[in-house]
Parts: structure tokens; sequence; C-alpha cells
């Protein structure tokens, strides 16, 4: 029963994913982080398979870092979400595929932009607007498309991602208790409460 959400803005993407752990019909953790900071401006959202999420999190985690570490500069979020879609193309074609669905939000500092890439377990990619993964996205998305706005400040976003997460407790049979959420900006990533 997980559920992630991503919105862009004028500077910023904001990225929201539950915090519960479960299995089946057994909640094992309540303070999951699901959104791993990859680099000063580039997150993603992870969800899936609970094994492959974590393991494949963290690879990228590395490899990023370890391009950072060789190349003294760190990767923009367009070049990040393509080598993240390859290793999953690469990996769907191995014996042991991961079954992990991404939502990789970053600031480009060069542009100026923010930018979101939809990213599933079959290695497809989309930049967009906004995003959902999850058993919310059935009920956010329609939100998202109305009350979406390019130009919306930090606070107007904030507030169209309250209103997915207020549809998703009130709608989803075994909706989620608690969110973390994080925005990606011209100063970094940072957590901001809901």
């Amino acid at each position: 029963m997980e559920t992630s959400f991503a919105i862009t803005g004028k500077g910023y993407v904001i990225v929201a994913a539950d915090t519960t752990a479960a299995r089946s019909i057994v909640k094992m953790k309540i303070d999951e982080d699901k959104i791993k900071v990859l680099g000063p401006h580039l997150l993603m959202a992870y969800s899936g398979e609970p094994g492959d999420t974590v393991q494949f999190a963290e690879y990228v985690e590395r490899n990023i870092r370890l391009y950072q570490i060789r190349n003294t500069y760190s990767l923009r979020p367009s070049a990040a979400a393509s080598w993240v879609r390859r290793s999953l193309a690469e990996s769907l074609r191995s014996r042991h595929p991961y079954s992990v669905n991404l939502l990789l939000g970053g600031y480009d500092t060069s542009s100026h932009d923010p930018h979101l890439y939809w990213i599933d377990y079959l290695g497809t990619i989309s930049e967009v607007p906004f995003a959902a993964h999850g058993y919310g996205s059935y009920f956010a998305l329609s939100l998202l498309d109305r009350y979406h706005n390019p130009e919306a400040s930090l606070e107007e976003g904030l507030e169209t991602l309250k209103r997915c997460i207020d549809e998703v407790s009130k709608r989803l049979v075994v909706s989620p208790g608690k969110y973390k959420v994080k925005v990606v900006d011209k100063d970094g990533v940072r957590e901001v409460e809901i």
C-alpha cells in the first residue's frame, strides 16, 4: 500500500512518500524514509518490493556519489535520470530484475530549472510536471491534474500536496498514516513539515 507523490513548481520540486513498511497484512515499520538524497540538488522516492527498493536505491546513491567524486561535479537531473533508467533496463534483462518504481526530482543549477522524472520497474521514463506511484496515485493524479500550477509558489505547491494526502487518507481503505516530504530547489534539499 505504498504511495508517493511529486510536484514541480516555480523553481522547486516537492517529493512526498509514506513512511510505512508493510508486507501483506503486516505493518512492520512506520518511520521508513522512502526518499533518498542522491546529491546536493537531487532526490529520489522509491516504492516496490521491499528488498529490491532499498538495494536499488543504495546502488543508485553510491554510484552517483562515485561519479561526483571521480569528476568533481555532480550529475544534472536529466543525466541522473537517464543513468537510472538504463540501470533498471539492464537489470530487467538479467536473471534478477529490480521491481522498483521511482520518482526522481532535481534542480538543475546550470539552467535554473526544476525537473521531475517518472520511472517504472520496466525502465520507462517520462519527464512530467507532477507524478504519483502506488495505490494513492488512483486518487491523487486527478487532483494534481486539476490543481497543479507550474508557476505556483512553494506554499501553493505544499497546499496541493496536502490535498492529495487528505484525499488518499479519506478514500483509500488501508491508507498510510504519515508522510515524509522533501523539497529540492536552488538552496538544495531539505525536509519540510506538512
